[in-house]
């Protein structure tokens, strides 16, 4: 059995629907402060912290866990710019907490939702792994400090583990069954197709005089399935022995945040208004992946190779949503 901690949010949800498809039975971990239980397609939930150590003992005790895919942290940039404690406590802290429990019940296997985040601002790109990690916000070091704490792990406790760095995940599952869904929302394409469905007035494009072909910052976008995919290939990988390291999970093609805006004008045909705004603490210029490493070991082929299909899967949920919002 594997355990999904922060199985209910937007990555995880989506995982375990692909861990289900791969035939694995699945128990999921969530506090639910921002994921939804309803978009947890396995039946084993439980509902809890990373932070209550005697609620991840009983986890461990009920349950044959296997082997754990870790996605349960705080993702804010800008919130872990004013709040850091929140993210080292969080993020740091109860990753700690679950490797305990893990060790004390025989589990060395695990699979990291790391970032990024842990480059800070590239000196090349496209990113390899091997890049210089110099994160430039709290969130990042966060994540940089787990992968760090993961291969001391490894060394001291014979604990397998692979870290994948994602890039921007985007889109939602092309059956429509799940989708992406934060409250407040956070994410860019999802905030532009609030903008389109009238949700709110505009979109805020946060700094236009950044280094790129337009003024507007780079990112690479990857279809949250194909993210999901790369995990179940993880895992298969780990569980054969030939877990360690880290591994870029992007399609190694940048879009500035006015192709964003542009792109989500064609998908739905709205015109979408963007306002320019100052930059944001913490945002690097541009970020895009080297995930030569995850196609050639991992076998990893991602199905969404250019964002307007992205685009459109992401459309299509939140259409589904705004006609029924309590629907799957």
């Amino acid at each position: 059995m594997i355990l999904v901690t922060g199985g209910a949010g937007y990555i995880g949800s989506h995982t375990i629907k692909e861990l289900l498809r791969d035939g694995r039975e699945v128990v999921a971990l969530d506090n639910l402060s921002t994921g939804h239980r309803e978009l947890v397609l396995c039946e084993e939930f439980v509902e809890g912290d990373l932070a209550d150590a005697a609620l991840l003992r009983r986890t461990f005790q009920r349950y044959p866990i296997q082997a754990v895919i870790h996605f349960a942290a705080h993702t804010s940039v800008p919130e872990s710019v004013a709040d850091p404690q929140r993210y080292y406590r969080n993020n740091v802290a109860g990753t700690l907490n679950l490797l305990q429990a893990m060790l004390a019940h025989g589990v060395k296997a695990i699979i990291f939702s790391s970032s990024a985040a842990v480059y800070g601002d590239p000196v090349a790109l496209p990113i390899p792994e091997d890049h210089p990690t110099q994160p430039k916000n709290p969130y990042g070091r966060t994540k940089l400090v787990v992968e760090e704490i993961l291969a001391d792990y490894a060394r001291a406790y014979g604990l397998r583990y692979i870290a994948l760095r994602y890039f921007n995940a985007a889109g939602s599952d092309p059956e429509g069954e799940i989708g992406e869904w934060h409250e407040p929302e956070c994410h860019l394409i999802p905030i532009v197709l609030e903008a389109a469905l009238g949700k709110r007035p505009h979109v805020e494009v946060y700094g236009t005089d950044w280094p790129t072909k337009d003024g507007t910052a780079v990112r690479d976008y990857i279809h949250v399935s194909d993210l999901a995919q790369a995990h179940v290939l993880a895992l298969e990988r780990m569980m054969e022995g030939r877990a360690g390291g880290a591994y870029n999970l992007g399609i190694g093609r940048g879009y500035t945040v006015r192709e964003v805006v542009e792109t989500c004008r064609r998908v739905t045909g709205r015109e979408i208004p963007a306002l320019e705004a100052p930059r944001r603490p913490g945002d690097p210029a541009a970020l895009v992946a080297d995930p030569s490493r995850a196609r050639r070991e991992l076998g990893w082929e991602p199905r969404y190779t250019a964002l307007e299909p992205i685009v459109e899967t992401a459309w299509a949920w939140m259409c589904k949503r705004a006609r029924a919002p309590d629907v799957r």
